[in-house]
């Protein structure tokens, strides 16, 4: 008896299986998408960036965020303003207030996304505790004139990507808690910038589950039908999607183990820590201004050099595997009550460069709020400190394995 359920253990933890079904539970869309939302109301003290991300008030005061005459939610850098030197251009950073669990899916259908030089757009996701402790999935992310998208994870050290033979896009850094994260680079030619518009942009969707992070990209023209047939209210089956751009199964990266729940994060910063540094910045955009510095050349002076930095979304979608709303103190579900999907592409969002930031100051010169206050980040303005990743030990038990293997024979929901 006790050999088969070591056998059952071994089998349970090697080989889970994966949810093809998931129930609705957000809807972010239409003139409700920025409910459930919180502002991040500071400069961007996390990757130094040249931009102040506006609090809720005063985004939709300045146009920053709103919802256009075709239902689609924009988020935008001010290209209006002439902004002075030594100032910081306003834009937007926006969290959600729910975390979703493992064993959650994510889909966002956008036509247009924030491009240009200097520009750094991001939708990723972060895990409810200290970073990189509770883990970040990084899902869209690019730089300046960059084309196609980077995925990445950012964990502890321990977790790892190891290649599986069906994932369609390109493995580029195997450690997870390297500064980079493990990162896999899209493969179609339109997952970024001016081709990603040109094509009418598209669909991205993230499985978290306890089998492991992965990520799907198809333009507007290869949206699977389940997708496309999806209303605000219907169940997602996604056992028709084939290959994902990015996998990331539990057999190199125990998810329970490094993610907590999530909260989805969508931002645009100008510069900083990736899209400013000269061997990033320099052959894509050095040409594009008089001095070849990315500061001065883009976010000083006028605004319309940043008319194409927007995002224009139709929808966010999350779902999970029993249908159950998160919460805002949501945890990670119980591996015994349903398998869990993580799908992540996460490129280098974080990193521990360190660069002297511009002066802290807001657009036009401006005197913070008490709506200012980033949850949970305070900004340091003195100086930027590289982040530092502790350590961490595992301790487990044969009782644990022998309860894990039994908790985890889970009912799919089809």
């Amino acid at each position: 008896m006790l050999s088969l359920l070591l056998s059952l253990t071994v089998a349970t933890i090697a080989s889970p299986t994966l949810v093809v079904s998931y129930d609705l539970v957000r809807d972010y869309s239409g003139q409700t998408f920025f409910d459930g939302w919180d502002f991040f109301g500071s400069w961007d003290n996390l990757t130094l960036g040249d931009v102040w991300w506006l609090n809720r008030n005063d985004a939709f005061k300045q146009r920053l965020v709103y919802v256009n005459d075709a239902q689609r939610a924009v988020l935008k850098v001010d290209n209006v303003s002439d902004v002075p030197f030594n100032e910081k251009r306003a834009s937007i950073r926006i969290t959600t207030q729910e975390a979703y669990s493992v064993g959650s899916l994510w889909i966002l259908d956008a036509v247009h996304l924030p491009f240009g030089c200097s520009v750094w757009p991001a939708f990723w996701t972060k895990g409810t505790g200290e970073w990189p402790d509770t883990g970040e999935i990084d899902i869209m992310e690019g730089i300046n004139l960059m084309t196609s998208n980077q995925m990445a994870l950012h964990t502890l050290p321990g977790c790892t990507h190891t290649t599986p033979p069906n994932q369609m896009g390109i493995t580029r850094e195997n450690d997870c808690s390297e500064p980079s994260g493990c990162v896999v680079a899209e493969t179609s030619p339109d997952s970024l910038g001016a081709p990603f518009a040109a094509a009418g942009g598209g669909v991205w969707a993230v499985q978290f589950d306890v089998a492991g992070v992965f990520m799907w990209f198809w333009s507007r023209a290869n949206i699977p039908p389940s997708v496309i047939q999806a209303t605000s209210t219907s169940p997602m089956d996604v056992s028709q999607w084939g290959p994902p751009s990015a996998s990331y199964p539990s057999t190199s990266c125990n998810i329970t183990q490094f993610f907590s729940a999530q909260n989805i994060v969508l931002d645009i910063t100008l510069c900083g820590s990736w899209a400013g540094l000269p061997e990033q910045y320099t052959p894509a955009c050095g040409s594009s201004g008089p001095t070849g510095i990315c500061y001065n050349d883009n976010v000083v002076g006028p605004g319309a050099r940043f008319d194409d930095a927007f995002f224009e979304i139709n929808y966010l979608r999350a779902y999970t595997t029993g249908g159950v709303a998160p919460t805002p103190s949501a945890a990670p579900t119980a591996i015994g009550t349903a398998l869990i999907v993580d799908g992540a592409a996460t490129i280098t969002a974080t990193t521990n460069v360190q660069l002297t930031p511009t002066p802290v100051s807001r657009p036009n010169g401006g005197v913070p709020s008490d709506d200012d206050k980033p949850a949970g980040e305070v900004p340091n303005a003195s100086i930027a400190q590289p982040l530092q990743i502790p350590k961490i030990s595992v301790l487990a038990s044969l009782t644990a394995l022998l309860l894990i293997a039994l908790s985890s024979v889970t009912i799919v929901r089809l």
